[in-house]
């Protein structure tokens, strides 16, 4: 396995797969260009993991090169990247495992319009669960999806 704890010295790595996926992801589905191409830019994401506490929860795909991460807190899932150029290739499905054998990962939110990424989950011993809510500041959608654990829906 080629996961491992995220380091300080990963920040930039980590910075440029979050922007590089989330700007091909989410682009078209919110449409956003000033937070697409303003707000979201390495430096900013990098700086704003090297504060006290934020790799802790962060694991990385790394095999020489670092090509994905998973950030896992409290039995959430909060992101799962794939740098673009890897994807399709079972770093995403490693990371997930890891999470949910060694982080106790159990639920996650989703962009309800990010279906490539829901059938992901699914994939992956999660379902939805009907419960949904606004994705703060826009008028996406998430929802919620989560994991059996020993046999009982959580």
């Amino acid at each position: 396995m080629h996961i491992r704890k995220a380091t300080t010295q990963d920040l930039s790595r980590i910075a440029e797969i979050l922007v590089f996926v989330r700007r091909i992801t989410f682009r078209p589905i919110f449409k956003n260009d000033a937070y697409s191409f303003g707000e979201l830019q390495v430096l900013s994401v990098a700086e704003e993991y090297a504060a006290p506490g934020m790799l802790e929860h962060i694991w990385v795909y790394d095999d020489g090169i670092v090509k994905g991460l998973i950030h896992v807190e409290d039995e959430e899932i909060k992101k799962l990247y794939v740098d673009c150029f890897f994807q399709n290739q079972g770093i995403g499905a490693e990371l997930i495992e890891f999470a949910k054998t060694n982080a106790s990962a159990r639920f996650l939110w989703a962009v309800e319009k990010n279906t490539a990424a829901i059938r992901f989950y699914e994939a992956h011993g999660f379902h939805r669960t009907g419960r949904r809510e606004f994705e703060e500041g826009t008028t996406e959608y998430l929802v919620l999806l989560e994991r059996e654990i020993e046999g009982l829906r959580s």
